[in-house]
């Protein structure tokens, strides 16, 4: 089984296929850990979705636009900034309302992920509490973590900042820094490459660190159709 780690997806259905088919995913036999936000931005909150249901060995952490969808999901008056970043989008997919399975992913999605001393977050974490203590307002939004391993990287490259080997996070777009593909900080990877913005989406085997991108999303679909 081969394991990988893939950034926030933000609607882009198309970009998500293109990283299955260029890393030769087996949907059966391999494991996908995704570090959340997969609703919101491009128009293909559903179909992205129903790709990620099809995953046998599927790890969907929550983000905090996933968050943000699933309480629209659930009956709650849309969150006005959620509109305003790509949320008008995933209503727009969803014209009958968003279906059990996808509801159920959302609602199910754990926080965050273990596994071999790795930690799989979606935004970030308090490096001076344990996993578990952590807030969950923290784990999905927080920007201050990897801002830290920036900064303590520029200091000293062999620094860590936790007792993890690596920790994989999303959330925070790393295009806007100049980074188009993946890029680590202290023992922190970050994965978003900015699928959401227009940018490309990004897959890395976990073991390799091989990335696999899709095309630019902002060429896959219509101008103007992202958030």
């Amino acid at each position: 089984m081969r394991r990988f780690v893939i950034g926030d997806i933000h609607g882009a259905g198309k970009a998500l296929i293109q990283c299955l088919e260029r890393s030769q995913f087996d949907f059966n036999k391999d494991q996908l850990i995704m570090l959340g936000d997969v609703c919101d931005g491009y128009p293909e909150t559903n179909r992205s979705i129903e790709i990620l249901l099809k995953i046998k060995n599927l790890i969907f952490l929550l983000g905090n636009h996933d968050w943000w969808a699933l309480q629209w999901a659930k009956g709650h008056e849309p969150d006005a900034a959620w509109l305003q970043f790509g949320g008008l989008n995933t209503i727009k997919c969803y014209p009958h309302g968003m279906p059990s399975s996808h509801v159920a992913l959302l609602e199910n999605a754990p926080y965050y992920y273990e596994q071999d001393n790795k930690l799989f977050v979606h935004a970030g974490i308090d490096p001076n509490l344990k996993v578990e203590e952590q807030d969950k307002y923290t784990l999905i939004w927080d920007r201050h973590f990897i801002q830290e391993a920036i900064a303590q990287h520029i200091r000293d490259e062999n620094i860590s900042l936790t007792d993890y080997e690596e920790i994989f996070v999303g959330h925070t777009p790393s295009h806007r820094m100049g980074h188009f593909k993946p890029v680590k900080f202290c023992e922190v990877w970050m994965m978003d490459t900015g699928a959401g913005w227009g940018e490309c989406l990004s897959m890395m085997d976990i073991n390799t660190k091989e990335v696999y991108q899709s095309d630019r999303v902002e060429t896959l679909y219509p101008p103007g159709s992202g958030r």
